[in-house]
């Protein structure tokens, strides 16, 4: 019986401590926003992924354009610059985000559930609290972005078709600070409202389904309540759809306008901001709530 020679090779491969700086919660919840802010955009993700946040935009935009083209076309033609759409408008145009939100806040929640990564992600100096605000902080963030930028498109292409910038930009500065505190508080309440809806479900078709029906049935009951009256009610304040509107209105004008569902309702601004903390209340707190553990 002859022995078979056999060669081997020994690797020296071991572990060393990590001898690098340690972020800590901070750094751990920042790194948590960014890898979703990236999941949110298709960054590192198949063009498929990319494209549809993208094209959103681009439709967002094209009031934006349309108004400025017009402006300036007309420029030599009137005195005053022509407006398709007011800044104030724009920002209930803007609510086509809602799709976007629809089926972003799934997209960066529900694969944390579904794949059994919660226990990872808080092995981690991460905490419940930590994980809903990278969540919802994120999701806002971009929908504050892509909310923004068809104002800033606007904004800018006005002033400079404008005879005199100078005085189109004292004119119109109030916007300046109005624009930008309507946005946000839109996306505030989309984010967290969505991001709380798909803490429940683990497939984001569900979740997303989940958050239009809310708005929908929402809205219906609202009109069949305060069908065939001639003045406004209060239950119209239980129109989730329309409550970012109703707070933009007041942070533009300083009331609720006359063509509102809460026109004419005693104490509407107070109501529809009543209601808006509620939601967005309502859903950090069940955020909070619902990781406050981890699921196994």
């Amino acid at each position: 019986m002859t022995a078979t020679n056999r060669t081997g090779r020994v690797y020296d491969r071991g572990y060393r401590p990590y001898d690098g700086e340690l972020g800590g919660r901070s750094a751990a919840r920042l790194a948590l926003f960014r890898a979703s802010v990236r999941r949110a955009l298709g960054i590192r993700r198949s063009w498929r992924q990319k494209l549809f946040p993208w094209v959103l935009l681009a439709i967002a935009t094209v009031p934006a354009i349309v108004n400025v083209g017009v402006a300036y076309l007309t420029r030599s033609r009137f005195t005053d610059t022509i407006e398709i759409i007011t800044y104030r408008e724009y920002v209930g145009v803007s609510t086509a985000l809602l799709v976007f939100v629809g089926l972003t806040a799934p997209d960066v929640v529900c694969p944390d559930r579904r794949n059994r990564v919660l226990p990872l992600l808080f092995s981690r100096p991460l905490t419940g609290s930590d994980y809903v605000a990278a969540k919802v902080g994120a999701v806002a963030a971009i929908v504050f972005a892509f909310g923004l930028f068809p104002q800033v498109v606007l904004f800018v292409g006005q002033m400079l078709v404008s005879d005199a910038a100078i005085e189109y930009l004292t004119d119109n500065a109030a916007v300046l600070w109005q624009v930008p505190l309507a946005v946000a508080m839109l996306a505030l309440y989309y984010a967290s409202l969505a991001v709380a809806i798909s803490s429940f479900a683990t497939r984001r078709i569900v979740a997303a389904a989940a958050l239009l029906i809310i708005l929908l049935v929402s809205s219906i009951t609202a009109a069949v309540l305060t069908e065939g009256r001639s003045t406004g009610t209060g239950w119209a304040a239980i129109n989730l759809l329309n409550n970012p509107l109703q707070i933009r209105d007041l942070i533009f004008e300083g009331q609720i306008l006359p063509e509102s569902d809460l026109s004419g309702v005693a104490g509407g601004g107070a109501l529809a901001v009543v209601v808006y903390v509620v939601v967005v209340g309502t859903s950090i707190g069940t955020l909070l709530w619902r990781y406050r553990w981890v699921e196994t």
